[in-house]
């Protein structure tokens, strides 16, 4: 879950407006359509055509999450002249008129302007072992073009992004104010999250090495070909900045290993599909070289750690009466967290097997 779209979020822009946006940039002259994408959460996203072909994604940039939009954009911009490949897609940003990566238009925000990859398509779940392949393999593939960026480089847009001390601190702080009424309905799940916290801990006050990381690796996250279902890219690059392989490691196997929805209320349809994680791995053991050792012995616990914490988010949102995650129904982030948590289980439940595979395909 590591990006929704905030509540109230305005995302009434005409047609006209767009338009004259679109000449803020380095564009071909002429008349342009737009067609509003809702496959993303947090950005307000519109595919630009003309004559009917598409040729730009328009993206306004929500910086109400992203405060910090210079720096947004001075991340991906760094991280995108490290991802230029022969077997990686090329993302390629379309400057301003003054030569800028992004423009503020009007008082409407924050925009920028990238090509459209032609051909591609992304998928929110899988039951295909090609495309869990393909999404080891550019995860891997992703790490490895950028294992000699500096750090330094890259600021942290979302400070202390997966700290899980700091979302500990935050669920008790909701827990000590929130209302009996949701306390009440939350009871059956805390008592997991104060057994687990212990466990997890250690991996988020981690010692392991610092990597510039996408931190939002969901399966959607990842642009495939329509015509060989091979993975292009990762996009929605605006959390790229300091991390652990295990968060994306862990959040990307939870999108692939279960097809479920993530607010689904049959805990049934939530599994840890096996071959589908298999594949997966197969696709990362193709560039999975620059791992440490202690890297390595981190991804079971990886795997458990990022639903949890997304889990962990979306409860104290609940306790703190729905302040930051746009809710569709009453107690829709009760249902994220229950639903987070008990994916959390089952990889728990699959640890022993987890470090089974990785060591057998992943350890050479």
């Amino acid at each position: 879950m590591g990006q929704d779209k905030l509540r109230n979020m305005d995302s009434a822009n005409t047609n006209l407006d767009l338009q004259k946006l679109l000449g803020t940039f380095s564009v071909e002259q002429g008349t342009y359509t737009f067609n509003s994408i809702d496959q993303g959460f947090i950005n307000d996203t519109y595919l630009v055509l003309k004559n009917g072909h598409p040729f730009y994604i328009l993206q306004r940039i929500n910086n109400k999450v992203f405060t910090d939009v210079p720096g947004v954009m001075a991340n991906m911009t760094k991280a995108l002249s490290y991802l230029t490949d022969t077997d990686y897609s090329l993302v390629a940003l379309v400057p301003t008129i003054t030569g800028q990566s992004y423009c503020q238009f009007n008082n409407r925000g924050y925009w920028r302007l990238m090509e459209y990859i032609p051909n591609s398509l992304a998928y929110d779940s899988t039951k295909n072992a090609e495309i869990a392949y393909g999404a080891g393999k550019i995860l891997g593939k992703f790490h490895s073009l950028l294992q000699n960026a500096s750090s330094d480089q890259f600021v942290d847009t979302i400070p202390h992004f997966h700290d899980l001390q700091l979302r500990k601190e935050q669920f008790q702080e909701a827990l000590s104010k929130s209302s009996h009424e949701r306390l009440d309905k939350a009871k059956l799940t805390i008592p997991f999250v104060l057994e687990t916290l212990p466990l997890l801990l250690d991996l988020s006050s981690s010692t392991l090495p610092v990597r510039i990381c996408h931190n939002d690796t969901k399966l959607n996250n990842i642009l495939f070909s329509k015509k060989t279902n091979k993975a292009l890219c990762f996009i929605d690059l605006d959390t790229i900045m300091k991390g652990y392989f295990y968060n994306d490691f862990g959040d990307l196997v939870r999108t692939i290993a279960n097809t479920a929805v993530e607010d689904e209320k049959d805990h049934h349809k939530i599994t840890f599909d096996r071959p589908l994680f298999e594949s997966f791995l197969d696709g990362l053991a193709t560039f999975s070289a620059f791992l440490t050792a202690e890297e390595l012995k981190s991804l079971p616990l990886g795997i458990v750690f990022m639903p949890f914490i997304h889990g962990l988010r979306a409860l104290t949102d609940f306790l703190n009466n729905d302040q930051y995650y746009k809710v569709s129904y009453a107690d829709q982030n009760l249902d994220r967290s229950l639903s987070l948590f008990d994916f959390s289980k089952k990889a728990l439940s699959e640890v022993s097997y987890i470090r089974e595979m990785v060591a057998k395909k992943l350890i050479q």
